[in-house]
């Protein structure tokens, strides 16, 4: 009687393990695909070498996760399956491996993706923006923005202390893409009607077309911990301002009388009583 009750115990003890190691590896899941979505991309059906020409039997789909919103790598999608069919590989690609748009001899002037929209000489640059900062992500592909940073760093008057700063840091910058909607789509989509897609969709990264000298302020100032917001621009408004100052509170209590009198007068058109 006492051996069967100890392998009773046992198998409860057992089946208990199991359960609350099944929970654990789900919350473990969950927590690492929850800002996750799956998608379909073209992989090789079987180790296809380099010159080979591409057939539809020796293509299958692989399901790979990424980031919501974010950009994925140069994989051909599902959609883009007879784009490649015929063409030529560049690379051998290994049984069951994605095959990228670099792997396939394309035709000059026939390109996808991000790339043949960036102008010569500027480059494409992705930084973690999202929400309210991309006001409430209204921020769309083909609009024109300003980058603004705000930092904490160590205050000029007093070395041990640290203060917060606010300054403007590139001014009409050029919107390549939100998440992965790209500029080229947003033009063409929907006959143009940008109106009707405002606010359709989230993202987590924007995409911003800037010089290399531009790109490696950006990336710096991220890397800062500091908090880069998008402030929307009028679609003809080219204006640049000379001279923005840095903010800090002693600023924002010295600039409050002008920046009112200033909006009064010249935004809302009220003279003084």
């Amino acid at each position: 009687m006492k051996q069967k009750l100890i392998l009773i115990i046992s198998v409860v003890v057992g089946l208990l393990a199991f359960i609350l190691t099944n929970r654990y590896i789900q919350s473990v899941r969950d927590e690492l695909f929850k800002d996750a979505e799956e998608i379909e991309v073209i992989a090789a059906a079987d180790n296809l070498v380099q010159g080979a020409e591409i057939k539809f039997d020796d293509i299958g789909l692989l399901k790979i996760y990424r980031k919501r919103g974010g950009y994925t790598k140069d994989y051909v999608e599902k959609k883009d399956k007879d784009s490649i069919l015929g063409r030529k590989l560049k690379y051998s690609v290994t049984k069951l491996q994605p095959i990228l748009w670099a792997d396939v001899e394309m035709p000059e002037g026939i390109r996808t993706g991000l790339s043949p929209i960036i102008k010569p000489g500027l480059r494409a640059v992705s930084l973690a923006i999202s929400g309210d900062a991309a006001v409430s992500s209204l921020v769309q592909p083909n609009d024109r923005v300003d980058i603004i940073g705000t930092f904490s760093v160590p205050s000029r008057t007093n070395a041990k202390e640290m203060e917060t700063v606010t300054m403007t840091l590139l001014q009409d910058v050029s919107v390549l893409a939100t998440g992965q909607r790209l500029a080229k789509q947003e033009i063409e989509a929907m006959g143009g009607d940008r109106w009707s897609r405002v606010g359709n969709s989230s993202y987590s990264t924007v995409t911003f077309e800037v010089t290399p000298r531009e790109a490696e302020l950006l990336i710096f100032a991220q890397g800062t911990q500091g908090r880069l917001t998008l402030t929307l621009r009028n679609p003809d408004d080219v204006g640049f301002e000379k001279i923005l100052p840095e903010v800090n509170f002693q600023l924002v209590e010295k600039s409050l009388p002008d920046l009112n009198d200033y909006r009064q007068k010249t935004i809302r058109h009220k003279a003084k009583p």
